[in-house]
């Protein structure tokens, strides 16, 4: 499903123009996105998931290609983690 798959849905489910479901749609991206990259906040949306921050050490990795070795600096990724009751939902199905 795409992003003007889900306003599409959305628009016919709540009969709003599908202009207004995007700026709401879009403005909820821009929020989550904000809090993860500039707050460094996660995102907790009970229900449904989290969106957290995961951070990943500094690490030597090898570049088979050239036969020598790397680092990877320390850096953090955004990440998504689905709530217990989703995650039950999706196994009762």
């Amino acid at each position: 499903m795409t992003k003007a798959d889900i306003i599409n849905e959305i628009s016919i489910q709540t009969g709003l123009q599908k202009n207004e479901v995007s700026a709401v749609v879009e403005s909820f991206m821009s929020t989550v996105k904000d809090s993860l990259l500039e707050k460094k906040e996660n995102v907790y949306l009970r229900g449904f998931g989290s969106f957290i921050i995961k951070h990943r050490k500094a690490k030597t990795a090898r570049n088979i290609l050239k036969n020598t070795t790397i680092r990877i600096a320390a850096h953090d990724l955004p990440s998504f983690k689905p709530a217990k009751s989703f995650v039950e939902q999706m196994k009762a199905e």
